[in-house]
């Protein structure tokens, strides 16, 4: 290799200045002979226009779900979307917030209840962006261009939503590869069921989604599939069934993960061969007692089971099963049109919601295969994709959508699971709220600790704290910082976070009525033993029956304060009294055995007391005038230094 010819192509910073601007690249950027290849036109501060090459990424790069963004991301993106340039402004923010019992990242009843009240006034301009009209001229860079042009309008609409009436928004999103998919899912399938978890529906349902599915065509219609069914008695399911009803909103209630377990079960009793026989002589002599029935109670019979399954099938609390899934999505959906001359095709059905909803899961268990990838994580679907499901039906999977909506905190998003908890920083605000929403009764019970919480007297409000739960949890499990050696707060947050997202501690959010539904006497069926892992309902249940021994009544001495929580015992598990036998044990540790002197809690560092404190000591523990113990002393201890040997032994 030659050395170079001229220092000024030494450098790093020179290869990239030639390689931008040498042998006349910068003259055919200002000539805008890039601009057929994709490149952005750009409108500089002064009014100057050029041309930039357009960014080149990954797919998967692209398809990246962005739904929350920092001022300074937020603003470089918008520029880059809109083809401008930007001047960047010093501005000076900053609030001093004082954290006693109110924790700043939530809000009181007043300004939560001040927040629903404008958020209900404002909700018919939260909008989903809209796909530009388009037909067979349109070149793909005019609508690339025409698409971009159309989120920037909308994004500056929410954004003048949020700036005018200082509204909170939830984060939503960004990214309009995203929206393309969503865009593309409407326009191609005849059946448009938004997914909702059934603990909060109205926070993943997008009244306006359904609006523009009949814009894009009126012969399209809507259902609300409320997934995660379960998770609700069957009195929190009537009260939202009664709501629904009276919005005028079709709606089913489905489980996927109690229809896997029955794909499972099923799958079981079909590969189990072994008792095929009996069964067949089960079936015959089920036939000859059939045939010995007169034909009129077989008529009252099928008239009776008829008429059973009809007020099962108009039971608008019943969860389906999947084959009542499908004929659901045959009955909801309109008449498919066919070219003539072409055979019938098949009903395509969009599945679209918000990520961590059930969409994947809900596929599996209409297939009864694992077709689709489930992940916990938000946004594991990248693009849409199209199942057959049978004959008639194929489904269209759309990707996590976060659409935009209200919301009063931050922390309200993290515990739907809308936002990542392993991205999380601010972790105080969502651990309030979970100790706010479950008994701390249950709490003890169900994680086996025991919190301690500040009384009323000393300005406690009766609900532990964020600090306290986190401190409570991670003691109980040993999490410490590096260090110092002070309880884990953070990690043990993700962990009660994560329990609180998939169900392990469960809430249910009541429908929005007049006057409004307690949330706690509308979960106070939740927190029982039959809601408690099998471990610590076992140990519940045998701390019931030593109090019942013991002729105590533990449901009447626990009453709360409303009379309808009956606040559960603090149980110590099995892995904290054998951590306390293997801590207290002899010669496995130091620790928990005090080696001091007598003298220790009277002195510093353990070191023995000479001279007068010694002296005022000994006459403080004989309760004597230290003159006199003075007098003595030095009588005593005058003379050889043998004597002197023996004055611990006298002191003690």
């Amino acid at each position: 290799m030659g050395l170079p010819k001229s220092k000024n192509a030494v450098g790093l910073g020179n290869s990239l200045m030639n390689d931008r601007f040498g042998k006349g690249k910068g003259q055919d950027m200002r000539r805008g002979n890039h601009a057929q290849e994709g490149g952005i036109q750009r409108t500089g501060v002064n009014g100057e226009k050029y041309i930039t090459n357009a960014k080149k990424d990954a797919s998967w790069v692209k398809m990246r779900s962005v739904t929350e963004q920092a001022a300074l991301d937020e603003f470089l993106s918008t520029a880059e979307l809109a083809g401008t340039d930007f001047t960047a402004e010093k501005m000076s923010n900053v609030k001093i917030i004082h954290r006693d019992q109110k924790n700043p990242f939530l809000l009181s009843a007043h300004e939560e209840r001040a927040a629903v009240k404008k958020h209900k006034a404002n909700r018919q301009r939260l909008t989903v962006p809209r796909r530009p009209k388009w037909d067979e001229n349109t070149t793909p860079q005019e609508l690339d261009e025409m698409e971009r042009s159309a989120l920037l309008e909308w994004r500056r609409g929410l954004a003048e939503l949020q700036e005018n009436d200082d509204l909170l928004m939830t984060p939503f999103e960004r990214n309009i590869e995203v929206w393309r998919q969503l865009w593309r899912v409407i326009e191609r399938s005849d059946l448009i069921v938004q997914i909702v978890d059934a603990r909060n529906p109205l926070l993943f349902r997008c009244e306006d989604l359904e609006n523009y599915v009949c814009e894009v065509d009126p012969r399209k219609n809507n259902l609300l599939l409320v997934n995660k069914a379960d998770m609700m008695t069957l009195e929190q399911r009537q009260e939202w069934a009664d709501y629904f009803t009276e919005q005028g909103i079709n709606f089913v209630y489905f489980s996927a993960e109690l229809a896997k377990e029955t794909n499972e079960i099923r799958d079981a009793q079909q590969s189990d061969s072994e008792d095929e026989s009996d069964d067949e002589e089960v079936d015959a002599v089920a036939d000859t007692l059939a045939a010995v029935t007169t034909e009129s109670e077989v008529d009252t019979e099928t008239e009776e089971q008829k008429a059973e399954a009809e007020r099962a099938r108009d039971d608008p609390t019943r969860i389906l099963t999947t084959e009542d899934l499908e004929e659901i999505f045959l009955r909801h959906a309109p008449e498919v049109s066919t070219t003539s001359g072409q055979p019938q095709r098949k009903l395509e059905v969009g599945l679209v919601g918000y990520p961590n909803v059930g969409k994947s899961s809900t596929i599996n268990a209409l297939i009864g295969a694992k077709k689709v990838s489930v992940s916990a994580t938000p946004g594991k679907t990248k693009h849409f994709q199209t199942i057959h499901l049978s004959e008639q039906i194929v489904l269209c999977d759309c990707p996590g959508l976060v659409f935009p909506n209200f919301a009063t905190t931050k922390a309200e998003l993290v515990c739907s699971g809308v936002l990542p908890i392993d991205q999380l920083r601010e972790f105080t605000g969502p651990a309030a709220l979970v100790a706010r929403r479950i008994p701390q009764s249950f709490l003890e019970v169900i994680y086996g600790m025991k919190i301690h919480t500040r009384t009323l007297e000393e300005g406690g409000t009766g609900i532990p704290t964020a600090e306290e739960l986190l401190r409570a949890y991670a003691i109980a499990r040993g999490f410490s910082t590096s260090g110092l050696g002070q309880p884990d707060e953070s990690r043990g947050a993700r962990y009660i976070l994560k329990d609180y997202v998939k169900g392990k501690l469960l809430f249910c959010h009541p429908p929005p009525r007049e006057p409004p539904i307690d949330p706690l006497h509308f979960n106070r069926e939740l927190y029982d033993e039959a809601h408690l892992p099998e471990r610590r309902r076992a140990a519940y249940l045998k701390a019931q029956e030593e109090a019942a021994a013991a002729d105590a009544d533990p449901e009447e001495a626990g009453e709360g304060e409303d009379g309808d929580m009956v606040p559960l015992p603090f149980v110590q598990g099995e892995k904290s009294l054998g951590l306390d036998a293997r801590f207290f044990a002899r010669g496995q540790t130091d620790k928990g055995r005090m080696k001091m002197p007598f003298s220790y809690k009277y002195t510093e560092q353990g070191k023995l007391l000479t001279g007068r404190k010694e002296r005022e000591l000994l006459a403080l523990e004989r309760d004597i005038d230290p003159a006199e113990l003075k007098m003595g002393t030095k009588k005593h201890f005058k003379g050889n230094k043998k004597k002197s040997k023996t004055r611990t032994e006298y002191l003690s």
